[in-house]
């Protein structure tokens, strides 16, 4: 069952929502300001939360911030009686998934809490952006691929065009746009993000335009959309092949015009929205299909930046395996390692489901360690079939020779080791060439071969 934390000091609002959402089939926790909530967070899993703005001691603002930094995975709803654009912009550039005002409607908050249900089961895995990694936006990794990428965002940050992030699934493509975003000029303002996948097809246009009073039953008070509150800013459209056809000339429109008007309304409203959309789907393919327009097609797909996979930028994974491992040890409150054998392992597998494929194996490995090293003990059954079907497969299939393979594989470890050890020498070559047992020369030949030199300041 999931359970949702209600936060308000009206006692009145806590048991209406509490019985209304009981109803709905749904576990109900409640606290009445922002520091009985943070003891319940502390107490067991909450799967949504729905604050109120304004209440004594910590506010509705201050507990956002306390989850965008304890509990990012979690979505918060805010309910106000203040509810103006510029309230909900600065909740929503904290971190809200979405507000609604009081009085509100049963339909309206039921559709919101499915929203936040549908996004923590697609966000609980992400990656999430360090505060002191901001420029980078979390990204990690030194392959070519990824200095590309890194080349791209540096190029396209600073204009206002438009970007289509293509990739697989839990490749990082969220992290591009948020790289995107806090490289330029817009950084100080809202960067709004909607899951399209995890919207009903029937609430899209209220969702990307907002609505007018009365304009539909249930339509309490106005409501601006997404466009509206990201003036000025980014508007980030994930799953952008979600989007009914219906609604794609709606946003073609908006693209070209930079207009548009709430459902309900007559009023044109103008704004100043930079869009970055992201999809794991083949838009082309979707277009040849007949799914995706094709003049919305090439609107979007300005500036191309797509994300490779995992298993084609291998010399990435032990840098992300570094990273994930230092994030979960201050997470857990450990100080567990990864022995060699299982990092030969991990540059072995294809990885299918990506970096939140490893994120995800990595964390469950530390939870699992009996002491303060991950062995081959704690790898799952299934991930050493996986890699052992990996090497079985003929040879043919990786299109090399047996010795070629062998050496590439080589040669990547041995780039792996030389990167890792002058980082930990501050790229003082005389001290990594005798913790490598290399002499000078021999470390400052293959700092060359590997092209490692510029990464040495």
């Amino acid at each position: 069952m999931n359970k949702i934390l209600i936060v308000d000091d009206e006692l009145n609002m806590r048991l209406v929502l509490t019985a209304m959402l009981k109803k709905e089939g749904y576990e109900i926790a409640s606290a009445a300001d922002g520091n009985e909530a943070l003891s319940i967070l502390k107490s067991g899993p909450i799967d949504v939360v729905i604050t109120d703005l304004k209440m004594p001691n910590v506010d509705g603002m201050e507990l956002l911030n306390h989850m965008n930094d304890k509990h990012p995975a979690i979505p918060v709803i805010i309910i106000t009686a203040h509810g103006t654009v510029a309230t909900a912009v600065e909740a929503l550039k904290k971190g809200a998934l979405d507000y609604i005002t009081k009085p509100f409607d049963l339909d309206e908050l039921k559709n919101v809490i499915s929203k936040a249900m549908k996004t923590r089961t697609l966000k609980e895995n992400e990656l999430f952006l360090p505060s002191e990694d901001i420029e980078r936006a979390g990204i990690i990794g030194t392959s070519k691929s990824i200095k590309d990428i890194f080349e791209a965002i540096k190029r396209v940050a600073p204009t206002t065009t438009t970007i289509l992030i293509t990739g697989e699934t839990g490749t990082g493509k969220e992290l591009v746009a948020d790289a995107i975003h806090y490289n330029s000029p817009r950084k100080k303002n809202p960067l709004i993000k909607i899951n399209c996948a995890a919207i009903a097809k029937t609430l899209m246009e209220s969702e990307l335009f907002g609505y007018e009073k009365g304009a539909y039953t249930g339509a309490a008070v106005t409501k601006p959309g997404k466009f509206e509150l990201a003036h000025k800013g980014t508007l980030f459209l994930d799953e952008v092949s979600e989007i009914p056809r219906d609604m794609q000339v709606k946003l073609l429109r908006v693209l070209q015009e930079q207009e548009f008007e709430r459902v309900g309304g007559l009023r044109t409203i103008k704004v100043d929205v930079r869009i970055i959309a992201a999809t794991n789907q083949n838009l082309l393919q979707q277009v040849q299909a007949g799914n995706f327009r094709e003049d919305l097609y090439y609107r979007l797909n300005v500036f191309p930046i797509e994300v490779p996979p995992l298993r084609s930028r291998k010399e990435d994974i032990l840098p992300l395996t570094d990273y994930f491992l230092e994030k979960f040890n201050k997470k857990l409150a450990v100080s567990v390692n990864i022995e060699q054998e299982v990092k030969e392992m991990f540059l072995r597998h294809d990885w299918p489901g990506n970096i939140r494929e490893l994120e995800n194996l990595i964390e469950r490995m530390i939870l699992l360690a009996q002491n303060d090293t991950v062995t081959m003990r704690e790898l799952p059954e299934e991930f050493k079939a996986a890699v052992n079907k990996i090497a079985a497969a003929p040879l043919e299939t990786s299109k090399k020779p047996f010795k070629n393979y062998m050496r590439d594989h080589v040669e990547n470890v041995e780039k792996q080791m030389i990167l890792k050890t002058l980082e930990e020498a501050d790229g003082n070559v005389t001290k990594a060439a005798k913790q490598l047992g290399l002499s000078r020369k021999g470390l400052q030949l293959k700092m060359i071969k590997y092209n490692l030199r510029k990464e040495v300041k």
